[in-house]
């Protein structure tokens, strides 16, 4: 185990963050207004009576962009994890399907999926997960019957207070990072570092955005509505 030298994590965020931004733009982008109507239920708007295109395309395209980006965030969140743990313990992004990391520590090989927060799936993905962490021993054990593993679901946010679900643990916020890299403060630590040019890019972001708002409200106007009623 090495200790973590926090200006390797702000030099990894300075020169990662911005692919997280760009994502954010292009999911903007490549955005149709058929493909997130397909995403809400109409007879909600009338039974809220909402009466302006705008008002609906503003609340369908708000909640697409919460989801994406978590689901972007998360995936950059992942890859700074792998990052940090290759500082201190020789971690390595695993080939194995359905796991994102692999590291030893004290004799053990910890096998870890990594998820943005602890209310990631339902009950038929984390059976899966489950299976994933499975298969996963069973070929490691291939090439050594006496391998130590111990499965984790680490997430980056949130918390649970039963660690220990039988099958594997589960680590959130906290005690995640912690886990990563031995280090109780890094949750604290590596907030400063995420807000690197943040302003800068969320203007660029904010663009897109007004841009697509207003290109959808037109669609939506002149295919939708009439002069009087939605």
């Amino acid at each position: 185990m090495k200790k973590l030298n926090l200006k390797d994590v702000s030099k990894y965020v300075e020169e990662n963050i911005g692919v997280f931004h760009q994502k954010r733009i292009q999911s903007l982008d490549g955005l149709k207004l058929s493909q997130v109507l397909k995403r809400k239920n109409p007879y909600l708007f009338k039974a809220k009576f909402v009466l302006t295109g705008e008002h609906i395309i503003k609340g369908i395209v708000d909640a697409h962009i919460s989801s994406n980006e978590e689901t972007i965030f998360g995936d950059w969140m992942e890859g700074l994890s792998i990052f940090i743990n290759s500082k201190v313990y020789g971690g390595f992004k695993s080939g194995i399907s359905g796991i994102d990391l692999e590291f030893d520590n004290n004799g053990v090989r910890y096998i870890v999926t990594i998820k943005s927060g602890p209310n990631w799936g339902n009950s038929f993905q984390i059976a899966k997960m489950v299976t994933d962490f499975k298969t996963a021993k069973k070929t490691l054990r291939t090439s050594n019957s006496q391998l130590n593993i111990v499965a984790v679901n680490g997430c980056c946010y949130g918390r649970d207070n039963n660690p220990d679900k039988g099958d594997y643990f589960k680590y959130c916020g906290q005690k995640f990072w912690e886990f990563i890299s031995g280090d109780s403060e890094l949750y604290i630590e590596i907030i400063e570092p995420l807000g690197y040019k943040a302003k800068e890019k969320n203007e660029e972001f904010l663009k897109s955005y007004s841009q697509m708002i207003n290109k959808f409200t037109r669609e939506f106007s002149n295919e939708f509505c009439t002069a009087s009623v939605i």
